[in-house]
């Protein structure tokens, strides 16, 4: 298993105003996207955009384009992103957050808001064995140490090293 911090680039908060749908989609599709399905992400030539709620998203990786009919905050220095990837990594996750993480229930491309113990975190799933955490970068020492040692936990539980 590994545990790292992901450089992820600019990260911007789309919040959709009351009827500016159709202009979002408009500003979005310049980059081939649109917004995000409740519990999904999408990704298209180095553009990630993550459902984080309703008539929510963030724009990661690229910087954001005109998009009148939203609020659009710059949140790049309010989170840290980790990847934890491996095999066993949804049960490391397990010990901490308190949703189904297996692959059949939470597929690659889905993406929640949810908690990893204490912390309020957006969790991605990106291959079969990977995952990205996005944590507020104040907690983002916390969270690193609640999956290290949960990742730890998990090896010695497999007789493996991590």
């Amino acid at each position: 298993m590994t545990l790292a911090e992901v450089a992820v680039g600019p990260i911007t908060s789309i919040a959709v105003f009351p009827g500016g749908a159709k202009a979002v989609a408009k500003g979005l599709k310049t980059l081939g996207l649109a917004m995000p399905e409740p519990n999904s992400f999408a990704e298209k030539k180095g553009a990630r955009i993550v459902w984080t709620g309703r008539d929510q998203a963030f724009l990661i990786g690229v910087a954001p384009p005109v998009l009148e009919g939203a609020a659009v905050t710059d949140q790049s220095d309010g989170w840290a992103v980790l990847s934890v990837s491996g095999a066993g990594v949804a049960d490391v996750l397990a010990r901490w957050v308190p949703i189904d993480l297996r692959l059949a229930a939470f597929p690659v491309g889905r993406a929640v808001r949810t908690q990893l113990n204490h912390m309020n975190v957006v969790i991605l799933r990106v291959g079969d064995h990977a995952f990205e955490v996005m944590v507020f970068r104040s907690m983002a020492r916390t969270a690193w140490h609640e999956v290290e040692t949960a990742m730890h936990m998990v090896a010695a539980r497999l007789g493996t090293k991590i």
